[in-house]
């Protein structure tokens, strides 16, 4: 994933109510659960099924960094599935989601307007219509690009134009350079 979606994820994440499980051992115990046998793990992690029983056995503490890694992603993106769920149906039902971003912005409009991008820092609260097309834009394997599209769409309508009340004839928003990129539900 890249900047959105790894942010779209992160804010999720704070929406838990348990820490995950934190050392090498435990993780492995917990996949072992949710695949229901060791021989899955070792088919999605790409290790050998006895080195997972080594893990659960606690024979084995420390992973590799790659393997470090594939281990805390996947037992991410599994960690109490139903917590993430009710946090996404929240988002896009009655809370919105808030974008917290310090990139640079600017906008196609017509001639005689200020439309050079500048570096701004902006944390809006955007409503739920847009945490919707964002979240199902992220389930449905969208590149890095489209999310960025839909965060500038969302960024056009609820800072530049307001809901429709100024700035009608703006025509896209170039939302490029970004520094910071931080969501929350």
């Amino acid at each position: 994933m890249g900047l959105f979606g790894d942010g779209l994820e992160a804010a999720v994440q704070k929406a838990f109510t348990r820490p995950a499980p934190k050392s090498a051992p435990a993780q492995m115990r917990y996949l072992v659960k949710q695949l229901k046998g060791t021989k899955a793990v070792a088919q999605m992690l790409r290790i050998s099924q006895r080195t997972v029983e080594r893990y659960v056995k606690n024979q084995i503490n420390k992973p590799r960094p790659d393997l470090a890694a594939r281990l805390e992603r996947e037992v991410m993106k599994r960690w109490q599935p139903q917590i993430r769920a009710k946090a996404r149906q929240k988002a896009v039902t009655t809370g919105g989601i808030v974008i917290d971003t310090r990139a640079r912005i600017g906008y196609t409009a017509p001639i005689g307007t200020t439309d050079e991008g500048r570096i701004r820092h902006l944390t809006i609260a955007l409503p739920p219509r847009y945490a919707a097309r964002l979240f199902d834009a992220q389930e449905t394997g969208a590149t890095e690009q489209r999310l960025k599209e839909l965060a500038a769409e969302a960024l056009k309508e609820v800072y530049f134009q307001d809901g429709g009340r100024r700035a009608g004839s703006l025509e896209e928003v170039r939302f490029t350079d970004i520094e910071h990129l931080e969501f929350d539900l």
